[in-house]
């Protein structure tokens, strides 16, 4: 098997078990003890706060451990709201952040609070203007990741950090997918990430907070990582976290450099060896091992199997894989194609002969799902018939709905319509992206007795 999957967690770096094994010896007993082992264990969480302060760029002091990234992100964003709720109950995240920063901020407005969530460009990047418009004299915190999870693209982070630091408002970075590529620029106030995506166990996200920040934890403290995060920590995991941190970042520069490269080939070549694919995401400020494409008329769930039969690993952003069946969040609110959605994150180490071999199978598996589908074969030749057709395809689940306004296309003239009837949810953004990849007019949406009617003109 080919493990392309890095964003979702990377194996445990070989520095990471031998830490882990080493401090399940040393660093069982209670550090805050001040007997033999106990001084032990503290010695041995001193030094993985060292460790992981350095590579982080902050004081040890003002690091904490949790037990996860999704808890330091958490923590991270309600105690700085309720450190400032004098300031306003006013909130800002990009419409891209990981689930956990989204959920933290539904739960703050249903608290009251009021958030806005700033759109990004079809690359997944957000603007620095768009976070200077966003402020507000009331706004208590700005959130912003440093590369998205999904599709890869690096966000501007040191200059939104300098907008809201003019600003007097702290901007917490999720920096999950990026630290272990190297330290986040910028004057930023808080930052989070969690140790399964470098390399260090499950079960470990740590919580920066600047000197100078106003912070109080919400719910029941203890006197544990400075009342930040509750609970006896398993020492043994934050060791081997902040020892494989260190690792990965000194051969992070020669690996990025590599990664990067096969990473281009797959940008440059999926496109020419499969008909009908969008790679997404910015093509230059991305993180080095993501690339992520969708491919037109395919099922995300049978592409996944597919891929997996043949030996590799990837995850996907699709409708079609979702138990919920709506797209992510991440390709909605970039406006790109969902369906048959593809992310490749390879991880340290990857071959350059899998890559190879990845791209030697992937146009016959999509071959095979689209045959499966009835997908049509070629774009639709100049229909002469009807000036209007309606698709019935309610009750269908993507990507059938784009497979049928395809078929349906060469019933229309040059200026006809077809005018699809669908209440998949993802129908909303895969048909302007079909309009889009096909050089038709996408004429916009109405309400119909049954799900939602979408407009296509034919142009060409």
């Amino acid at each position: 098997m080919a493990y392309f999957d890095a964003g979702s967690a990377v194996p445990l770096h070989p520095v990471a078990r031998q830490g882990l094994l080493a401090a399940l010896d040393e660093g069982w007993a209670d550090p805050s003890r001040l007997y033999r082992e106990g001084r032990r264990a503290r010695l041995l969480l001193d030094a993985a706060r060292e460790a992981a302060a350095e590579a982080v760029g902050c004081r040890a002091d003002e690091l904490v451990f949790t037990s996860s990234g999704t808890q330091a992100v958490h923590n991270g964003v309600a105690g700085a709201l309720t450190g400032r709720r004098r300031v306003g109950r006013h909130l800002i995240v990009s419409a891209v952040e990981h689930s956990s920063v989204l959920h933290s901020a539904e739960a703050f407005e249903a608290d009251g609070g009021s958030v806005t969530r700033v759109p990004v460009e079809r690359s997944g990047a957000v603007t620095v203007g768009s976070y200077e418009e966003a402020l507000r004299s009331d706004t208590a915190l700005a959130c912003l990741q440093s590369a998205n999870h999904e599709v890869g693209t690096e966000q501007p982070v040191a200059e939104v950090a300098e907008v809201c630091r003019a600003a007097g408002v702290p901007l917490l970075v999720d920096a999950a997918q990026s630290l272990g590529w190297g330290p986040v620029p910028g004057p930023w106030s808080l930052l989070t990430a969690s140790a399964h995506k470098w390399g260090g166990p499950p079960g470990v996200g740590l919580l920066a907070v600047r000197k100078g920040v106003r912070f109080v934890a919400r719910g029941p403290v203890d006197e544990r990582e400075s009342g930040r995060a509750a609970g006896f920590g398993n020492l043994p995991a934050i060791v081997a976290a902040a020892a494989s941190l260190r690792a990965v970042r000194t051969e992070a520069a020669a690996e990025a450099a590599r990664l990067r490269e096969l990473t281009e080939r797959i940008r440059a070549r999926v496109p020419r060896l499969v008909p009908d694919v969008e790679v997404v995401g910015d093509p230059e400020r991305r993180l080095p091992g993501t690339v992520t494409f969708s491919c037109l008329y395919v099922d995300g769930e049978a592409l996944l199997h597919g891929l997996d039969r043949e030996g590799f690993s990837v995850s996907s952003g699709s409708s079609c894989t979702s138990s919920t069946l709506t797209p992510s969040h991440v390709l909605r609110a970039m406006g790109v194609l969902s369906e048959g959605n593809v992310r490749v994150s390879l991880p340290a180490g990857a071959a350059e002969e899998d890559v190879e071999r990845f791209l030697a199978v992937l146009p016959e598996v999509v071959a095979e799902v689209r045959e499966k589908l009835g997908a049509p074969s070629a774009p639709a030749a100049v229909g002469v018939g009807r000036e209007e057709l309606v698709v019935d395809a309610l009750g269908k689940r993507c990507p059938v709905p784009v497979i049928e306004l395809a078929k349906a296309f060469g019933g229309v003239p040059v200026g006809g319509t077809v005018r699809v009837l669908s209440d998949d949810e993802a129908a909303r953004l895969d048909i302007p992206a079909w309009c889009e990849m096909r050089g038709q007019e996408y004429a916009g949406e109405e309400p119909a007795d049954r799900g939602t009617a979408y407009l296509v003109r034919r142009v060409s």
